[in-house]
């Protein structure tokens, strides 16, 4: 489903930080916005319409305004119209700049929503932007639980029962930190990042079977807990059977599809006698050691291969030794 939000919407939630003034009191707060960018008309307002995307907000700088400005009447209120018959979300005049004759009224006369801000343009497009990649980003809901340990994101999944919330419940009171417990709602930020939270109502509490619903702020500390995290590592939890394949050297990596963006997947079979929280943190602390150039199974693989060149060099002189 395609995201969008009203014009007003963001005038509600954006005046006080991009100093909004609205100057049509009112005037096409209903209309959508249904893109995430922003964009100054440039070109557009000279006649030039060939690339011109209508649907994303538009901000006129110093240049937009002073070349409208610099026109006369006739064509000013000719390429004004021109632009205005596109469906624009709504219109920002930045710097406080005094508006030329015939912007306020093309705006009216379409119902397209005028803002004037004090901010600089750069600056203008420094606080929406933020807002807009996070109202627009790729989001879905997924089942696990997330944990940040030694500052990575482990988002630990499984059918339902298998220890997932246990998991994560010891991994606290080791003294890592929460972020999310069953429902985890993920985002994507640019092309590589996921960011993980829990759902406003369950935020900082955790399910675990046969005792509740219990606070983790109240019991650990505001500590133990935290608003959001990047997801790094995917840790999947699975039923021990004989005749399940898990990697044993950690060549092999997997990944996990999440909005896009390829995360390594680790699997781990559950028997009795684990101590998954401690391999939970030593998948942490592996991520770490990778993300730094250290890679533990390919160094041990190359001094394997490296042995084996030396092994086969010895077998080949001796088998060439006659004397």
């Amino acid at each position: 489903m395609t995201k969008s939000l009203t014009v007003r919407e963001l005038f509600d939630r954006m005046k006080d930080s991009l100093e909004l003034e609205d100057l049509l009191d009112g005037v096409g707060h209903d209309r959508k916005i249904e893109s995430g960018e922003i964009s100054s008309p440039g070109l557009v307002l000279a006649g030039y319409v060939e690339r011109f995307v209508p649907n994303r907000l538009q901000a006129l700088g110093e240049t937009e305004i002073s070349y409208l400005a610099s026109l006369l009447p006739e064509e000013r209120t000719r390429l004004l119209n021109q632009f205005f018959s596109f469906r624009v979300p709504a219109v920002f005049v930045t710097k406080d700049q005094p508006l030329p004759s015939g912007l306020k009224e093309g705006a009216q006369a379409v119902g397209v929503a005028l803002f004037r801000t004090k901010l600089k343009t750069n600056e203008f497009y420094r606080r929406l932007k933020p807002f807009l990649e996070t109202t627009f980003a790729p989001a879905a809901t997924l089942h696990g639980s997330l944990a940040d340990v030694f500052g990575v994101g482990l988002l630990v999944t499984g059918k339902s029962g298998i220890g997932k919330s246990e998991c994560v419940l010891d991994l606290v009171e080791r003294g890592h930190r929460l972020v999310a417990d069953d429902i985890v709602m993920v985002t994507r930020r640019g092309n590589d990042v996921v960011i993980g939270r829990g759902h406003e109502l369950q935020r900082g509490h955790m399910e675990i079977r046969g005792i509740g619903l219990i606070n983790i702020p109240s019991i650990f500390g505001v500590k133990a807990v935290r608003q959001q995290k990047r997801i790094e590592v995917v840790l999947q939890l699975e039923e021990w059977n004989q005749s399940l394949l898990v990697d044993r050297t950690g060549l092999d990596t997997e990944t996990a599809d999440i909005l896009g963006v390829e995360l390594p997947k680790i699997r781990v079979p559950l028997n009795p006698g684990k101590n998954l929280t401690v391999i939970a943190e030593v998948i942490a602390l592996n991520h770490l050691l990778k993300y730094s150039g250290v890679d533990a199974a390919s160094a041990f693989n190359d001094r394997l291969i490296a042995h084996m060149a030396r092994t086969a060099d010895v077998e080949k002189y001796l088998q060439e030794d006659d004397e």
